[in-house]
């Protein structure tokens, strides 16, 4: 090629895309959720909270890292029972002091002087009753510093462990001449403690076995001490036996549990290894639960495991809707038009579907066993709740399109007797089931949806209004696992009926579906519609929306409350500005070159809305704004030209613009060659490869130039099949041979854009010569009959020489000079 600068026709169909428009909108959503990137309607904590942490997902390492209880809540209440004092007090002085009265009670006396605050607390007070009691706490505060050096793992202090081993070896002492049970334990648990943290890890095992081990107190501060002892084998060179200790703390003490589980995996342990140590069947059930919740790929055999050890254990449960969880990742296949998580633009379109249909196929067998094991579950009645089972019955069954047979299954439970959540699931099952039809795209009643749709609106709002409370009115689902209702909602409405109602021809609907869907709150926030909607809604909104369903939804937006579908659908609408409601269905009829129907609609917008203008995001500041004009005659797509010093045309001057040169082309048909050509060169830059996209679209991407062609007006902004059809009709009106070479040149660059997309360039590899879809995009360029064309009627005229030396495509291919050498 001669140089950058010169590029070609051909070349604007994918260099763009690498060195792009600078003024960019990117077509993306945000960052996956890690609890919301797959479709769920079988709420991860059915079961329970006991094991919640450990639910399913792909995108973490667990679903939650918060205990499920508190340590200081479960030691507050030890020391109140021990001293028959306060627990809030406890907690104040132990976990809420501010640092000034930390520094005051790590000396604390019965001489102390305490602040107000401080004077009646009870656990002081007991303390200064109780002496040998005080004389523990001053020694356990005169440890924490150490241990919170130890463990403060942003900006970790060098670890003292000097002192932590003097602290150690004065807890040997105070543990030899202390007589009191409570008080005794929590000595030796706060001596293994500095022991451990000075890497001592012997000692630490000994004060263990000496003096922990058999203490038959139900403290919390044994599984405690267990952890630590764990640790110290596991340093001391057995990390199976450590596994399965931290696995007996992760069954005894709900506050340590995700730690214990953690820990567990940090020994890398293979399960045989840890299993030779187990002594009973509970110590089986925790290690073979703990192996589940380990294991991101399908494990009945876990499952089992932990059933047949100990059938009234909740791991059961836990388990068992963890597979679920895993089948709905793999099974359910979110629709095109409400994505969950990102759509991968370089996804190969010919992957190997024998592959991913024996992956399918295993994941079928899966659902069966898993099926089956429900059944059992419930029909054994060992189970505390098995009337889980017959609910993973029945949704598998919807799972698997097999309605009748989930019916049977819901039909043999009574609603009425359940608890809460295993309610809460059955009602979602049953509207899952009774939207089968929907779903399919056929006819359905739609009120008789409206009572269980009402109720999921109860609960999700119910669910988010400590968020609204608060002032966190904008979207938000990232990164809160909590919202359950909130997405089952959400799914429902953008993964059911909303793609029903598109196979029904009621874009409408589906419009305000997708957004039923996202809203959280019974308020929206600044009474606008744009401003609480998900970035796929709105996109929804500026992608698929037609004349015709904006009219609908007008209609909708303007009448009366209903209580019917329409009604609970188009409640928000009322929400929603009128300018950005009007810009946009203005917009729609840019997108049909209906001009005089966009100027009426655009007549309603407010005189100062501010339309969208691109900037240059990489200029300096102050001079970011770019004045785009459609107008223009360009030879090259790359790169854009803009106007200096000019205002940007908007969508309604351009409104009013076209909607002259089409009233010319009939008043003054001596010149409707021109008119046509000037519409036509206007329609072209409103494309991906123009200066004025922003007409009709509402995001550039440089990806969009290769993506398939899914919407009405794709066959302008991707195809540039009007500004085709407008520059024959000029070139056919015209005698004018210069004339007629610019529209012939137009219509090559028009034509070069409906070159299939599926042999575009972005479907193979660019750099790739040999790649025989490579092959065929460059021969169907070179075999553009408007090229033919231009060098055969037209090579004598101006604008040729001019294309030729502007375009390196007309000079390289065009008019190929056999001695050139590239």
């Amino acid at each position: 090629m001669t140089t950058f600068k010169k590029l070609s026709i051909i070349f604007s169909a994918f260099i763009l895309a690498y060195f792009g428009e600078i003024a960019i909108n990117v077509a993306c959503g945000g960052e996956i959720d890690p609890y919301d990137y797959y479709v769920s309607y079988f709420h991860n904590n059915t079961q329970g909270d006991d094991y919640s942490p450990f639910a399913f997902t792909e995108m973490a390492y667990l679903y939650s890292d918060s205990e499920k209880e508190s340590e200081s809540d479960i030691n507050s209440n030890e020391w109140a029972k021990y001293l028959d004092i306060k627990e809030a007090d406890v907690y104040k002085v132990m976990y809420a002091s501010d640092s000034a009265t930390s520094a005051l009670l790590n000396n604390y006396s019965i001489k102390t002087n305490l602040p107000d605050s401080l004077s009646k607390n009870s656990f002081l007070l007991g303390l200064a009753k109780n002496k040998e009691a005080l004389k523990y706490f001053v020694y356990a505060k005169s440890c924490e510093p150490f241990a919170s050096a130890t463990w403060n793992e942003w900006n970790p202090a060098p670890r003292d462990s000097a002192g932590m081993e003097e602290k150690a070896k004065e807890g040997l002492s105070l543990i030899e001449k202390e007589k009191d049970a409570f008080l005794k334990l929590r000595y030796a648990y706060q001596t293994a403690r500095m022991f451990h943290y000075a890497g001592l890890y012997q000692d630490c095992k000994n004060v263990y076995e000496k003096f922990i081990k058999e203490n038959k107190s139900k403290s919390a501060v044994k599984g405690w001490a267990e952890a630590l002892y764990a640790g110290s084998v596991r340093k001391l060179g057995n990390p199976a036996e450590a596994a399965y200790l931290f696995s007996k703390v992760f069954a005894s003490n709900p506050e340590r549990r995700v730690q214990a589980y953690k820990n567990y995996y940090y020994t890398s342990s293979p399960l045989n290894g840890v299993l030779k140590y187990a002594k009973n069947n509970a110590d089986k059930t925790n290690i073979w639960a703990i192996n589940g919740f380990g294991n991101p790929d399908t494990d009945l055999e876990s499952l089992e495991k932990v059933y047949e050890y100990s059938p009234k254990s909740l791991l059961s449960g836990s388990l068992l809707v963890r597979e679920v969880n895993k089948l709905e990742n793999s099974l359910i296949s979110d629709d095109d038009i409400a994505k969950i998580g990102y759509n991968y633009y370089f996804d190969d379109a010919e992957k190997n579907l024998k592959y991913q249909d024996s992956i399918r196929n295993q994941n079928r067998k899966h659902l069966h066993q898993i099926r089956d094991f429900s059944v059992r579950l419930a029909s054994e009645k060992k189970y505390p709740q098995p009337e889980l089972g017959t609910l993973t019955a029945a949704y598998l069954s919807w799972m698997e399109n097999k309605d009748a047979l989930a019916s049977s299954y819901l039909n043999s439970l009574n609603p009425d007797k359940l608890p809460e959540r295993l309610n809460n699931q059955y009602r979602i099952i049953e509207l899952l089931i009774k939207s089968k039809n929907i779903k399919k795209g056929n006819s359905f009643n739609e009120n008789d949806l409206l009572p269980a749709l009402k109720w999921l609106d109860a609960k999700r709002f119910e669910e988010n209004k400590e968020q609204q409370k608060n002032g966190n009115y904008y979207y938000e689902w990232y990164g809160n696992g909590n919202n359950r209702f909130t997405i089952t909602t959400r799914n429902f409405y953008q993964q059911i009926l909303a793609p029903a109602y598109l196979k029904m021809g009621d874009t409408a609907k589906a419009a305000l579906a997708m957004v039923k869907g996202d809203l959280k709150y019974k308020k929206l926030n600044e009474n606008s519609l744009f401003k609480n909607i998900s970035y796929k809604t709105i996109t929804f909104w500026q992608k698929n929306l037609t004349p015709k369903s904006m009219r609908d939804l007008a209609n909708l937006k303007n009448a009366k409350p209903a209580d019917n579908m329409n009604g609970l659908l188009s409640k928000a609408l009322n929400q929603l500005k009128d300018d950005d409601f009007y810009e946009l269905y203005g917009t729609t009829y840019l997108r049909t070159h209906n001009y005089a129907k966009a100027v009426e609609i655009f007549n309603k917008v407010s005189p100062d809305y501010n339309y969208f203008a691109p900037e240059n995001w990489y200029a300096t500041e102050g001079e970011t704004k770019l004045y785009a004009n459609p107008f223009i005659e360009t030879i090259n797509d790359y790169p854009k030209q803009y106007q200096v010093g000019k205002a940007s045309i908007t969508k309604k001057t351009f409104a009013v613009e076209m909607l002259r040169l089409q009233k010319l082309i009939t008043s003054d048909k001596k010149n409707a060659a021109l008119y046509y050509y000037k519409m036509a060169n206007a329609v072209y830059q409103t494309g991906y490869y123009g200066n004025s996209w922003f007409l009709i679209s509402y995001d550039w991407s440089s990806y969009d130039g290769y993506a398939e062609s899914k919407f009405n007006y794709d066959v302008d902004y991707k195809k540039a099949k009007t500004a085709k059809a407008w520059y024959l009709k000029a070139r056919a009106l015209s005698t004018n041979a210069n004339f007629k070479a610019k529209c012939t040149f137009m219509l090559a660059k028009c034509a070069q854009k409906q070159i299939n997309t599926n042999s575009s360039p972005f479907s193979f590899s660019y750099y790739n010569k040999d790649n025989q879809k490579y092959k065929d995009f460059i021969k169907a360029n070179y075999n553009n009959p408007y090229f033919k064309e231009m060098k055969l009627k037209y090579a004598k005229t101006p604008f040729y020489a001019i294309a030729t030396t502007e375009c390196s495509y007309m000079s390289d291919f065009i008019v190929p000079k056999t001695s050139k050498k590239k």
